[in-house]
């Protein structure tokens, strides 16, 4: 029977309308598309319009669709294949209407897409490199000597006082010792350490150690002018006591063997903390008490209101708080 049976066509898409459908799954604008695959605007369009004459050569579309391929996760045969079919079908539409025209456009495209595959491979460059630059500055703080630079004082150095501030610069994690005392260093690898002289030449040694043992050492030679003046005019081992002026109490401390390392508070207030050099001598008064830290006991020599009291102890151990006041009596 005639008109029995009812005519469908069966429609495909095209490749326009796939890339667009693909978009429209995923909420994505064709401007989000461009910056992640770095295809640019006017060509994505061109591909979802299907204006293929707007595209530059074959190459380049077909590198145009493996990116978005891979972008939105589907097979790049597919859409290469249907171009390619899609394009020849128009090629032999415009001879045949004699409409076609060969367009050669320069184009300017980025020859880098970024993928997850690029992004793995640049991140495991960037720890292999990493790794290396590590080894290399490891190997070379363990081939190289510490840096060590002295800001003052400088070589020869006079000084009309009976103390001096040594200070200068090492690498971060270098320790560093001055007459074989350490001293401290900053998280910058600066350092400042104030030590007492003697009258006369006094040798200053400086060393920096970094953690692969490697030393670097500077010496000095300081010149020191300044004449302890003599607390009382008694024959030697004559013990008298002084009684002070405005009733303050004296202190005069002495090391021997040195150096070693000193701190004096007069009235809770610091007065000295630094290094003393063998027979260097340090005086210091107070209204009511002195209270002296010594690195050595044994090397610590106090005379207490002109009274020679000996050593703060017996044995080479550190002392804090010792103190001296009014009411002390020896």
């Amino acid at each position: 029977m005639r008109g029995s049976f009812t005519k469908k066509s069966v429609r495909t898409q095209t490749l326009g309308e796939k890339l667009r459908n693909f978009r429209s799954e995923k909420r994505i604008s064709l401007l989000e598309v461009s910056r992640s695959t770095r295809i640019q605007f006017k060509y994505l369009e061109c591909l979802e319009e299907g204006n293929y004459g707007e595209l530059p050569a074959d190459v380049y579309v077909k590198g145009f669709l493996r990116g978005y391929a891979e972008f939105f996760g589907v097979d790049e045969r597919i859409l290469i294949r249907q171009y390619e079919k899609e394009k020849g079908i128009k090629i032999n539409l415009e001879k045949a209407n004699g409409t076609r025209v060969e367009k050669k456009e320069p184009i300017n495209i980025s020859p880098f897409l970024i993928t997850p595959k690029i992004i793995a491979i640049a991140a495991g460059a960037l720890l292999v490199f990493g790794g290396l630059f590590y080894l290399y500055r490891e190997i070379g703080a363990f081939a190289n000597k510490p840096t060590l630079v002295i800001l003052s004082p400088n070589q020869n150095a006079v000084e009309s006082s009976n103390s001096v501030v040594v200070s200068g610069a090492t690498d971060k994690d270098a320790k560093v010792f001055i007459n074989n005392q350490p001293v401290l260093v900053s998280d910058e690898g600066k350092f400042n350490e104030n030590l007492a002289l003697q009258f006369g030449t006094n040798a200053i040694n400086i060393k920096s150690v970094n953690r692969f043992d490697r030393v670097t050492t500077e010496n000095l030679l300081i010149q020191s002018t300044y004449q302890q003046a003599p607390i009382n005019d008694a024959p030697e081992n004559t013990q008298i006591e002084i009684v002070p002026e405005n009733n303050k109490i004296l202190l005069e401390v002495r090391v021997d063997p040195g150096p070693v390392w000193v701190s004096v508070e007069a009235d809770d207030n610091l007065v000295f903390s630094g290094t003393m050099l063998v027979g260097a001598i340090q005086s210091f008064s107070a209204d009511e008490k002195i209270s002296i830290n010594s690195g050595k006991a044994n090397a610590t020599f106090i005379k207490f209101n002109g009274k020679d009291i000996g050593a703060l102890g017996e044995k080479a151990v550190a002392v804090r708080g010792v103190a001296f006041t009014k009411d002390t009596k020896y």
